[in-house]
């Protein structure tokens, strides 16, 4: 069918249009410009906004955002599940750690104030505001294997992709590979560990419209897929839709070097952190 209709230059054209046409009508479309969006967060000029999209259940998002961006994830309906990586644009083999993450604090479960650290010992961002309290550092997101055994299928275009293969999407948009693909931290699903016998426990979601808001330290490449979680007990995949704000907030990111009251793991992450800012920028 699209051969009859595109085989023409003039039919193609037309195509086209009428692609763009529906999807400007798709609320899953990012706004451009961000500053176009109606609803901006409450004491935030629109002209701020540097993102604004909606990312429906099974799909993913990924852009690069300056240091001082502040972003807000939202789960529209209380059924999204964030799962969420960073690259530093800059230098992209450093990376979200997750094992860092959950160490340097001496906490495995993300909250406001935890930082998401790379390898190195610095901070990529820190949640700064949490409105849901479910969330997971320890399980990682969804494979093609176990979406395929739990669902039937987990292929990008299937009803029920699976978080890995959505970011393997996401990281090939910036010039990344599989290798780089490393675990991520997934918001909006929450998960403890047994007292007992230390098995990880599904609790879910906070339902919806909870919000956990982050600010970059450093220049990211910020992926997200928007799927299941690997815990996720519903008998079918519901995911729902996810909505993602960022806006430059270069103040925030001032009062989280300033602050001297938080941890010295933290303060020498943030540290790290600057130090590596600084000597970028002074060549």
């Amino acid at each position: 069918m699209f051969d009859t209709i595109t085989a023409t230059t003039s039919g193609a054209r037309d195509h086209a249009r009428a692609q763009a046409a529906a999807a400007a009508a798709d609320v899953a479309m990012p706004i451009v410009p961000a500053s176009a969006f109606q609803t901006p967060p409450d004491g935030i000029d629109a002209e701020r906004l540097t993102w604004a999209e909606t990312v429906p259940g099974g799909r993913y998002t990924v852009k690069a955002l300056a240091r001082g961006t502040r972003l807000r994830l939202t789960d529209v309906d209380g059924t999204a599940c964030a799962h969420v990586l960073l690259w530093r644009t800059d230098a992209p083999w450093e990376r979200l750690n997750v094992a860092d993450t959950v160490k340097v604090p001496w906490q495995a479960y993300l909250g406001a104030g935890h930082p998401l650290l790379s390898d190195q010992g610095r901070v990529l961002a820190t949640i700064v505001a949490d409105t849901s309290g479910m969330h997971d550092a320890l399980c990682g997101t969804t494979t093609l294997a176990s979406n395929t055994e739990r669902y039937g299928a987990g292929e990008v275009h299937s009803l029920s992709p699976a978080g890995r293969e959505l970011l393997l999407l996401a990281a090939a948009k910036h010039g990344l590979g599989p290798s780089d693909v490393a675990p991520s931290v997934s918001l909006f699903h929450g998960v403890r560990v047994d007292p007992d016998d230390g098995t990880l426990v599904s609790v879910g979601s906070a339902g919806a419209g909870r919000s956990v808001d982050l600010v970059l330290h450093l220049p990211c490449i910020v992926a997200i897929a928007d799927t299941a979680h690997p815990l996720d007990p519903a008998p079918r995949y519901t995911t729902g839709p996810l909505e993602v704000l960022a806006w430059r907030a270069d103040a925030d990111l001032q009062e989280l070097i300033d602050d001297d009251t938080t941890d010295p793991e933290y303060r020498r992450a943030v540290a790290n952190s600057e130090d590596a800012f600084t000597a970028s920028t002074l060549a």
